[in-house]
């Protein structure tokens, strides 16, 4: 189920614009993001952004077609399941 229009999008304080504006200005351009349930807002457009999977970071560069959809849709948290091949 989306969440309410009246309350906007979800974004937590670590990916606000304030911090994302910080980031600029500071060498550190890669920021680390653990809520996978946050939206890419166009202020996320052309960065490489590191998504936690659970286990490890995912990079992440986020293009355009990417706005509106969540972080954790883009850092697969199971690894693809292949038989082993037979000798």
């Amino acid at each position: 189920m989306p969440r309410s229009k009246w309350k906007g999008p979800y974004l937590p304080e670590s990916l606000s614009i304030k911090t994302i504006r910080e980031s600029e200005i500071s060498s550190k351009n890669n920021l680390k993001i653990f809520s996978r349930n946050s939206v890419i807002l166009p202020i996320h457009v052309n960065r490489i952004l590191h998504v936690y999977n659970g286990k490890r970071f995912v990079k992440l560069k986020v293009s355009e077609e990417m706005i509106g959809h969540k972080f954790g849709e883009f850092s697969p948290t199971r690894i693809k399941f292949s038989f082993k091949k037979k000798k």
